[in-house]
Formats: structure tokens, C-alpha cells, sequence
């Protein structure tokens, strides 16, 4: 058991009502936003009602378990390993190294003596299951990246514009705890970090032969976070760069680097006409200090980290996020939770009158009445323009958790 646990109140609070019931609890996410310490977590939670508890774990990164290849052999080891006529708590960390995972878990649910928990890292493989196989039967928990309260938890630092900086340019990853905030050591780290998930859920799991090419789709995103694209105009894009490349290629691959958790990508909504529109959409980077890794933290980029850091925040505060069209203007942020809505706006200044006018008049053409943010790297505390709010980004940050 971990000694050293921070615990991550949001993601318990959601785990805790299905404790014991007959569901699988599957945490999501991408590498090492810390799901396996959330299995620890809930354990220490169950050694304290009981500290007699029947705890089984399995570590699929760990070779003391690599015998356990495919699901009879999961099923066998569960089988072999329980404590008859009580409750054993089962814990699978990475399931999807396991072929056929969701049949052994269909499998183990069948028995009322187990209460299966379970990480994976790669969100196709994991949500065409709980969509199909385990539908009905699981309840998926996406785990993201620290949030900056979190990150000042987990930091032992005070909210303060030198604490923002560094969430801004080191990302949430959890293990930052045990490394000197600086720049060798942490960006040596992260683009550790994103090799392995380059090499082992993307090009391993799809049997990628062009990884040059993932290498340059990846940044190619990661230094226009926020731009509207589709695939077709990446694909003009880097052929004008001399990388020849088809828009269904971008497609696929954008997909991967997505179902891998380590991007997003969000639609477009029409306001006024009610519907998602074909094509159109943006990026953005699941954490941020993985994106600076991958070309540099740099002045020119600040209104991009801006609006990274907005779209991570309203998803960990368990928001459906989208961008918004209406006529020719955009909105940023549309962010809909049990049936309301937020509109936010990002700009890195609002000290020029043409800005100001801009990004508070987008929000004033709509015509409803949910709360309107503008968002922004300036301190102001003050009144608002006709209802719709201007917040500092360490105000934002502190909302919604």
C-alpha cells in the first residue's frame, strides 16, 4: 500500500456511491495522470472500514503478473486468488494489455463475491467495451491531469502568478511532486512520457509503419492548439510543407493521438441553428506540459495556453465541451452539465478597446440567459459589461471544481 497518497477528492466522490455494487469501475485516462493511484486510494479507503479486507491486485506493467496474457487467464488467476464466502475487491491496472479483457470481466461480474476495479489507457478499446460488451454493466471514470488546485496540493505552493506560470508550462502530471521544477529535468520527463505513449498506444497498438509522420501531425497540433481545422485543409497544409499526406491519413492518425488520450478534439456547435456542424473543429492538448515538451514553452503561444488551460478546466469540472459558431463570430467555449450551460470567452488582454468590444460583444449577441465569462490573463476585479463576467484566469481556475 502507498504511504504517501494525496487524494484527489473529485474522482473519489464519484466512485464511492458504487463501492461494493455489482458494476465494474473503469478509470480512463492517459498515462500517468495518476489512475493506478486511484485504485490505491480507494483501497486505503477500504483497509480503514476493514482492515481484514480481500484486496486482489494486478499490475499489467508489473512482470511478476505477465503470465496473465488473455481472459481465461485472468479468470483463472481471480479464481485461484479469492477468499471464499466474503467480498474480495479486485483491482486490474491497465486491463487493456490483457486480450479479450472484457470477457473475463463479463465473466468475473457473474460472481457476487467480487467488486471489480479497473485502468486503461487507451479510450476506443475501453469505450467500444463499455459501450458494447460491459454496457449496462460498468461505469466509466475519466481521469485527467491535475487541476491547478491540485497542482498547488500537490506542489506545496500558494495561488500566485509565478504558481500559475509553472502549471502553465510543467502540465499536471502527478509524478512533478518528486522533481525539481525545472526546466531540464521536468521537459527530460514529459518527453519521456510522450514516447511512451507514442510507442505503446499508438504505434504498437495500430501497427503504424509511418511514425515520421505521427511525430509530425503531433506537433504540427501541438503548435496550433485552438486553430480551426478539418482534416483536409492539416492535409493542404503540410503538403505545402512538403510532407505528402492524405486527409484520411490525418484523420486516422488524429484519432490514435485522441484515443490515446494525449489530445482532443471539439466540435463545432451552431447557436442559432441547434446542430453540430460537419466539419470544423480544434485541438488541444490533455496536458500542457507534455505540449510544451514537444515544441517549447514560448511568449507567442500565452493565448493558446490560455485557451488549452480554460477547455482542461471546464472538462475536469466534468463539463461536455464544444465551440461555439454563431453568424460569423466564435465562441470559444459552449460547456453543458445536467442541462445548463456556460459560455466563456478567451483573450490574453482586454486593455485594448477593440478587444473588449470583440470578445464581450460575441457574448452579447446570444440570446439566452446562461452565465458568460471573458477570461483573461489580467487581474480585474470589478463590475460586468451587461451581465456577461470578466474574470482573471486564476479566478476562473478556482470555479467550477
Amino acid at each position: 500500500m502507498k504511504k504517501d497518497l494525496i487524494y484527489r477528492k473529485r474522482y473519489l466522490d464519484i466512485v464511492r456511491p458504487f463501492i461494493g455494487k455489482n458494476l465494474i469501475k473503469v478509470f480512463t485516462g492517459q498515462r500517468r495522470v495518476g489512475k493506478s493511484y486511484l485504485l490505491f486510494q480507494v483501497m486505503q479507503e477500504l483497509k480503514i472500514i476493514n482492515h481484514q479486507v480481500s484486496i486482489l491486485y494486478i499490475n499489467k506493467e508489473d512482470l511478476a503478473y505477465s503470465q496473465i496474457k488473455i481472459a481465461q487467464e485472468l479468470v483463472d488467476w481471480v479464481k485461484s486468488e479469492k477468499k471464499c464466502g466474503q467480498k474480495n475487491y479486485v483491482f486490474i491496472d491497465e486491463i487493456q494489455e490483457i486480450t479479450d479483457f472484457e470477457l473475463a470481466l463479463r465473466s468475473l461480474l457473474l460472481d457476487e463475491e467480487l467488486d471489480l476495479y479497473c485502468t486503461g489507457s487507451n479510450a476506443h478499446l475501453l469505450s467500444r467495451d463499455i459501450a458494447g460488451a460491459l454496457s449496462g454493466r460498468a461505469i466509466e471514470i475519466n481521469v485527467h491531469s491535475l487541476s491547478y488546485a491540485e497542482f498547488l496540493e500537490f506542489m506545496q505552493l500558494e495561488d500566485s502568478d509565478k504558481a500559475l506560470s509553472q502549471f502553465l508550462k510543467y502540465g499536471g502530471l502527478p509524478y512533478l511532486k518528486y522533481l525539481p521544477l525545472q526546466d531540464n529535468i521536468v521537459f527530460e520527463y514529459l518527453r519521456n512520457i510522450y514516447s511512451t505513449i507514442a510507442v505503446r498506444d499508438i504505434v504498437n497498438r495500430y501497427a503504424l509503419r509511418n511514425v515520421g509522420f505521427l511525430e509530425q501531425l503531433t506537433q504540427f497540433l501541438a503548435s496550433n492548439i485552438g486553430n480551426l481545422f478539418s482534416a483536409k485543409s492539416i492535409s493542404d497544409f503540410l503538403k505545402s510543407q512538403r510532407i505528402s499526406t492524405s486527409s484520411t491519413q490525418v484523420q486516422n492518425y488524429a484519432e490514435y493521438l485522441a484515443n490515446a488520450f494525449l489530445i482532443h478534439k471539439v466540435k463545432r456547435y451552431d447557436i442559432e441553428g441547434k446542430r453540430f456542424f460537419e466539419i470544423g473543429e480544434k485541438y488541444y492538448f490533455e496536458d500542457l506540459g507534455l505540449r510544451n515538451a514537444l515544441v517549447g514553452y514560448r511568449v507567442q503561444d500565452r493565448g493558446k495556453l490560455l485557451e488549452n488551460c480554460i477547455f482542461n478546466h471546464l472538462q475536469i469540472a466534468g463539463y461536455e465541451v464544444s465551440i461555439g459558431g454563431l453568424d460569423s463570430q466564435e465562441i470559444d467555449f459552449i460547456a453543458e452539465k445536467n442541462g445548463e450551460r456556460i459560455y466563456v470567452q478567451a483573450t490574453l488582454t482586454i486593455n485594448e478597446e477593440k478587444t473588449l468590444a470583440r470578445e464581450f460583444g460575441n457574448l452579447l449577441k446570444i440570446q439566452d440567459n446562461y452565465p458568460k465569462y471573458v477570461v483573461t490573463m489580467d487581474e480585474f476585479d470589478g463590475n460586468t459589461v451587461d451581465g456577461v463576467a470578466c474574470l482573471s484566469l486564476r479566478q476562473f481556475l478556482s470555479m467550477l471544481s
